[in-house]
């Protein structure tokens, strides 16, 4: 039995999707690094340790956010798909904040940006993969051979 295509939505449903999902995903993206350095160097105790020592943990907690942000700013669907997979970090790294009495409110916060990052990337993955298949004529192909039938 063959398995019948969903039809692709049109390019005017899809571009405001567009916009605002990759609007949410920018937002909660610098929301997420403004939080974690802030909260490196303002409220982390380095307790007695060099100078140095609170730059060089927010440059590692910030490396695979660094990583990905080419991607994201460009506005590639591929880009975005990388996000979700390294975002999981700070979830998961949010989620043990939560816990500690000290970092609760941060915790909840990473928690609450990443959770927001994952699906609205997620969504403009989706979405973007759907506008580029509108584009190339797909969308049209499908309805051709539909009425041909």
């Amino acid at each position: 039995m063959a398995r019948k295509n969903k039809p692709l939505p049109s390019i005017d449903w899809l571009k405001p999707r567009l916009a605002a999902s990759r609007a949410i995903a920018l937002g909660s993206f610098i929301g997420l690094i403004l939080l974690i350095a802030i909260w490196d160097l303002l409220f982390t105790d380095a307790h007695g340790a060099a100078h140095w020592v609170p730059w060089a943990v927010l440059a590692f907690k910030l490396l695979p956010l660094l990583v990905v942000a080419p991607g994201l700013l460009i506005g590639s669907a591929r880009g975005h798909a990388w996000t979700c997979y390294v975002i999981n970090l700070y979830f998961i790294l949010g989620v043990l904040n939560a816990f500690d009495p000290n970092h609760a409110i941060f915790g909840w916060a990473e928690i609450i940006l990443s959770v927001t990052l994952f699906c609205s990337a997620l969504l403009y993955t989706r979405w973007r993969f759907q506008y580029d298949r509108v584009r190339s004529g797909e969308g049209q192909q499908d309805a051709a051979q539909a009425s041909s039938v």
